[in-house]
């Protein structure tokens, strides 16, 4: 049998997810859902977050900054001072990626609310509207395609954070990067764990840009 490190790189490739194709799946699954968790319990709390602070002007600095903040610690830091409080393990990626999509969500949501034209507020108001069905049925899918942009730029984010989960025993494709680089001739395994994570990115903007188009009310006035 030819000996692997004989092979051409893209030989080597295939062979190893031949080999452990199991294994870079459930690689694969568990980077996403670190990713997909972190963000959607971000989106929970940063959107209506976005809409407060839209509607009370007052407080958007401080909120916003303190989010700014947070988005300025490395991410290795944050890791390591969260790491004292909870410990090794994949709730310490999830808890990360949540944090470090609080930003874009909920300044997308502000500008979004905010930079809408006040007319058709006053067209709502006029109709009889409430607070709330001024939210849902005005506001909310007037501003989509600003907030869809804010989650797209936080997952594409939360897929890279949780490539350093490796670091703090959460798994993920990080581990398939750390053994290529540990290993003495280790560029196909590299590139089994970076194709997975470059697809992985491309196909959750896509996703989001196919559901933020179906969303826009615009279609519906083509």
């Amino acid at each position: 049998m030819e000996n692997i490190s004989e092979l051409g790189l893209w030989e080597q490739l295939f062979q190893y997810f031949q080999n452990n194709g199991f294994y870079v799946l459930s690689q694969f699954l568990r980077h996403f859902l670190m990713s997909f968790y972190g963000v959607v319990f971000a989106m929970i709390i940063a959107i209506p977050l976005g809409f407060y602070i839209a509607h009370n002007p007052k407080g958007s600095q401080w909120i916003i900054a303190i989010a700014n903040t947070i988005q300025t610690v490395p991410q290795l830091a944050l890791l390591s001072i969260l790491m004292l409080v909870l410990g090794l393990g994949t709730n310490l990626v999830v808890l990360t990626v949540f944090l470090y999509s609080l930003l874009p969500i909920i300044r997308n949501t502000y500008t979004g609310v905010s930079s809408l034209d006040l007319g058709l507020i006053d067209v709502g108001k006029g109709m009889g509207m409430t607070r709330w069905q001024l939210i849902f049925k005005v506001e909310f899918p007037l501003a989509l395609p600003v907030i869809m942009g804010g989650i797209r730029n936080a997952f594409i984010t939360g897929i890279g954070i949780s490539t350093i989960g490796t670091f703090v025993g959460a798994g993920g494709l990080g581990d398939i990067l750390t053994r290529g680089v540990n290993a003495s001739d280790g560029t196909s395994i590299i590139l089994a764990g970076v194709i997975p994570i470059a697809l992985m990115a491309m196909a959750t903007d896509w996703l989001l840009s196919f559901i933020e188009t179906k969303m826009d009310p615009s279609r519906d006035k083509a």
